[in-house]
C-alpha cells in the first residue's frame, strides 16, 4: 500500500513542496529512502522507527521504501522525519490518508516520539498558503514565525501520539492564534548619548533617509561604534512585508528564536570571518551576514582588517540587492538589501592624519599604504558617504548637554522616505540610493550653480561616473531632507564634501 504525506524543501528563501510517499510491500524487512536525500535525511530511517515503537505503534516488518518527491531536488535536514512515520503509519492503516492531504507537516523526531524544532516553517507557510493547504503542522518552537502569514492554520504538535489523534480525529488541537508584533520598536541605545561627533551624525541621517553606504575613518576610540550601532534607532519602524522578508531569511538559516525580526536587523561580523560566512553559501548553502543583515545594517569595525576576497564579495549585493550562489545541486538566490556601515583607522597603529599631545603615527608610509590597500577602490566607489570621524576634544567631553534624540532624527528620516515613496510609487525604487540613469535624469534637477559646480568637481577630482551620479543621489537625499524639488547649491555641496575624504 502506498501512502502521502506533504513537506517541504527550500531553495533560496523559498519553499517548494515535496511528496512524501511510503510503499510498505513483502519482502526483507527494512526502510530505504530515496529522492536525493543528505545523510540527515538518510539517518531519519532509525529516529523514525524508534520513535514509532517507543510511541505504542507497531513497525511494519515489511520492505518500506521512502520516495521524496522531486527525486531531483536534494533534501537537507531533518524536517522530514515526522511526515515520514505519519505516512508508515497511514500505510499500516494506522492513520487516515484524507487528513493528512489537508497540511503540509515538518518536524524532527526524538527518539521517544517528541517533535522538535525545524528550519524553513515560515517560507513552507507561504508556499501551504499558494498550492491550497488548510495548514501546517509544526512543532511548537516554530509556530510563532508560521503566524506570519494568515489564511492557514498552524498546528502545534508535541509529539507523535498527539499528531496521530489530531489526524485521526481523536483530539482537538486548536490553531494558533496571532499575536501583536508589529509595535517591538526600542532600542537601549540612542543618538543623545552621543557626545560631539556632529558631522558624522549628520552623515548618518543622510544614509537613514536615502539608504546609502557610510565608510568612517578616525583614531581608535573616536566613536566609530558608537555611531553605527545607532544607526538602526533612525531607521523608520519595519513594515509588515519587511519583516515578513526578514523573518524568511532567519527561517532557512535556522534561527528560530530571532523570529519575528520586528526590529531592523543590526549585523557586525568579526574581521577575521570568512567568504562564505559573509556572503552566505557552504555545502549546505545558508544565508550569510549580508542576507542576514536585509532591511538593516551591516557594521564592518575594522574593515581594513578584512580579507580583499571577503570585502569583493560585497560587489554584488551592494550593486543588486541580492546575493547569486550557484553549486552543483542548483543556483540559490538570497536577499541582501543593506545599508553598509564601514568603519576603519588610518593606519596599523591608529594616528595617521589624526596626531594629537598623547599619540603619534609610528607606522611606515609602506605599512600605511598596504593597511588601507585592502579595501578596493571598486569597493570604496560604491560607498556615498566617506566621513573623518576625529577624536572628541576635552571641552566637549564636559558638555553636559544632551545632544538630539534619535526620535527626532527619525522624523526627519520618515518624512524624508515619504518623499521618496511618493516620487517612486510607479517603480520597483524605493529610495533615492536604488536609482538608474533613467531615475536620475528624471528626478534630479539642479540648478545652474549647482550643475556648473558638479562638473567642476568631476574635472578637479577625476570622478568616475558611478561616482558622478552617486553625487546626484547623495544630493537628491540631502534635498528631500530639506523638501527641496530642486537640487540647489548647498545640497551639492555637501554632497561632495562626503567624497574629499576618500583618499
Amino acid at each position: 500500500m502506498v501512502s502521502k504525506t506533504w513537506s517541504f524543501t527550500t531553495l533560496g528563501v523559498e519553499a517548494v513542496k515535496v511528496t512524501v510517499e511510503v510503499d510498505a510491500s513483502r519482502g526483507l524487512p527494512g526502510t530505504t529512502v530515496v529522492g536525493l536525500p543528505d545523510s540527515a535525511v538518510k539517518e531519519s530511517r532509525e529516529r523514525v522507527r524508534a520513535a514509532i515503537i517507543n510511541s505504542g505503534y507497531p513497525y511494519p516488518t515489511k520492505r518500506i521504501v521512502v520516495n521524496l518527491a522531486p527525486a531531483d531536488l536534494k533534501k537537507e535536514g531533518t524536517l522530514y522525519d515526522l511526515p515520514i512515520a505519519l505516512a508508515i503509519l497511514a500505510s499500516s492503516s494506522i492513520l487516515s490518508q484524507d487528513k493528512l492531504n489537508e497540511y503540509v507537516i515538518a518536524g524532527e523526531l526524538g527518539l521517544k516520539g517528541e517533535v522538535n524544532r525545524v528550519k524553513g516553517v515560515l517560507p513552507a507557510a507561504i508556499m501551504a498558503k499558494k498550492e491550497g493547504f488548510k495548514g501546517l503542522i509544526v512543532p511548537p518552537e516554530n509556530v510563532e514565525e508560521a503566524l506570519l502569514i494568515e489564511g492557514i492554520e498552524i498546528i502545534p504538535v508535541k509529539n507523535l501520539v498527539e499528531t496521530a489523534a489530531f489526524l485521526n480525529g481523536d483530539i482537538q488541537i486548536p490553531p494558533a492564534e496571532k499575536k501583536e508584533i508589529y509595535n517591538r520598536f526600542s532600542f537601549n541605545v540612542d543618538m543623545s548619548e552621543i557626545v560631539g561627533q556632529y558631522q558624522a551624525k549628520r552623515a548618518l541621517e543622510i544614509a537613514a533617509a536615502g539608504h546609502h553606504n557610510v565608510f568612517m575613518v578616525g583614531p581608535p576610540g573616536s566613536g566609530k561604534t558608537m555611531l553605527a550601532r545607532r544607526l538602526p534607532t533612525i531607521l523608520p519602524p519595519m513594515t509588515e512585508e519587511e519583516i515578513v522578508e526578514t523573518s524568511k531569511i532567519y527561517s532557512v538559516a535556522g534561527l528560530t528564536s530571532e523570529i519575528p525580526v520586528a526590529s531592523r536587523p543590526f549585523r557586525s561580523p568579526h574581521a577575521l570571518c570568512s567568504d562564505v560566512s559573509l556572503i552566505g553559501g557552504g555545502n549546505s548553502v545558508k544565508p550569510g551576514e549580508v542576507s542576514l543583515a536585509h532591511n538593516g545594517v551591516l557594521f564592518l569595525d575594522e574593515m581594513a582588517e578584512f580579507k580583499r576576497s571577503a570585502l569583493e564579495s560585497l560587489r554584488q549585493p551592494l550593486e543588486d540587492g541580492f546575493v547569486t550562489i550557484s553549486r552543483a545541486s542548483g543556483t540559490y538566490t538570497f536577499p541582501a538589501r543593506f545599508s553598509l556601515v564601514g568603519a576603519s583607522n588610518p593606519c596599523p597603529c591608529g594616528y595617521y592624519g589624526f596626531p594629537d599631545s598623547v599619540h603619534q603615527c609610528t607606522c611606515s608610509p609602506h605599512q600605511i599604504k598596504k593597511y588601507m590597500s585592502k579595501i578596493s577602490g571598486p569597493i570604496m566607489d560604491r560607498i556615498d558617504i566617506h566621513i573623518t570621524v576625529p577624536a572628541v576634544k576635552p571641552e566637549e567631553l564636559k558638555d553636559k548637554r544632551e545632544g538630539e534624540s534619535s526620535e527626532k532624527i527619525r522624523e526627519r528620516v520618515i518624512k524624508a522616505h515619504e518623499i521618496q515613496k511618493k516620487r517612486f510609487q510607479n517603480s520597483k525604487i524605493k529610495f533615492n540610493s536604488q536609482m538608474g540613469r533613467k531615475e536620475i535624469k528624471q528626478f534630479c534637477k539642479l540648478t545652474q550653480e549647482a550643475e556648473n559646480m558638479l562638473l567642476q568637481a568631476v574635472k578637479s577630482f577625476g570622478l568616475s561616473a558611478r561616482s558622478f551620479n552617486r553625487i546626484l543621489k547623495l544630493s537628491r537625499t540631502i534635498a528631500d531632507l530639506d523638501s527641496c524639488d530642486t537640487i540647489e547649491l548647498k545640497h551639492i555641496a555637501e554632497a561632495l564634501s562626503y567624497r574629499e575624504t576618500t583618499t
